[in-house]
């Protein structure tokens, strides 16, 4: 009588998928949102549109916040190429690039943080593999905004990563490692590509 017992278990299943289910945002690129100032541990924030932000400084990754909201209301995954970040809209697209070695890529920033003094992105656990410094926990780096194609922002929304950028010049590399040893946490990152 294995058919009656499915006819029973069936609402039962088709009752649980929908309690467990969470109703979170597609990853879409519009609305692009701005936001109010708010604080954390005492800090405040205000988010801006920044088309122009160039800054050196920290970048730390997270990946205990899988299956979490993100601040623009998307599903973290841990895996996807995306990262967070104080004060610029949710999206935006930056490009980020380790100074120790040049390489650069393409995140999508969808969440708020990194709440850590010094740090000026925070990087999904993809993004931070991708980068090259997911077994050191943090990196210098640089994070220029940018407006890609569509093609890559459609990987980037479905949590791929975009064709690889071009590795940073030696000499870019050289004065932005000079200016971020002499210099507070976050600096604008001066004359560069």
């Amino acid at each position: 009588m294995p058919f009656p017992r499915t006819l029973f278990a069936l609402p039962l299943l088709t009752a649980a998928a929908a309690c467990s289910t969470t109703h979170y945002r597609p990853a879409v690129d519009t609305p692009v949102k701005i936001g109010r100032p708010y604080t954390v541990r005492g800090v405040t924030y205000t988010p801006a549109a920044e088309p122009d932000y160039d800054m050196l400084g920290l970048a730390g990754w997270y990946g205990n916040e899988s299956g979490h909201q993100t601040a623009n209301g998307e599903r973290f995954r841990v895996k996807a190429i995306a990262g967070a970040h104080t004060t610029l809209p949710l999206p935006s697209y930056v490009e980020v690039t380790a100074l120790d070695t040049g390489r650069t890529i393409l995140v999508r920033i969808n969440d708020r943080g990194p709440f850590v003094r010094g740090r000026i992105i925070d990087l999904s656990r993809g993004a931070a593999r991708q980068l090259g410094i997911e077994g050191r926990g943090i990196a210098s780096v640089r994070v220029r905004r940018v407006d890609p194609p569509e093609r890559d922002r459609a990987k980037l929304r479905k949590g791929r990563a975009a064709p690889p950028r071009p590795d940073a010049p030696a000499a870019s590399l050289a004065a932005w490692r000079a200016q971020l040893a002499g210099a507070p946490a976050t600096l604008p990152a001066a004359g560069a590509p």
